[in-house]
């Protein structure tokens, strides 16, 4: 069970393992993973204020909070395509 943990933990936070690992340059590296998790603790800040009720239940909220989990996986999703791709047209040189 903790090695399944620690592998996913991997997977996504540390840029010796998750898709960025193709970009070469660690300073480009660092700095999506920076931007990735700052995307990512907006979310959750979100959904916390929408949970502990500071904000009233309205349908436009909802579809907001909703949007607000679908976008930064979309985005995530695309930096890791787009590092892999990266790798991908260095090998075709």
């Amino acid at each position: 069970m903790v090695k399944k943990i620690v592998e996913m933990y991997r997977i996504i936070m540390d840029l010796r393992y998750n898709p960025l690992r193709f970009i070469p340059d660690p300073i480009l590296q660092g700095y999506l993973l920076m931007a990735l998790f700052v995307m990512w603790c907006l979310f959750f800040g979100l959904i916390a204020i929408y949970h502990l009720g500071w904000l009233g239940y309205s349908i436009p909220l909802s579809i907001g909070v909703h949007l607000s989990l679908i976008v930064p996986a979309i985005i995530t999703n695309a930096v890791f395509l787009a590092a892999e791709k990266e790798l991908n047209q260095e090998e075709d040189i």
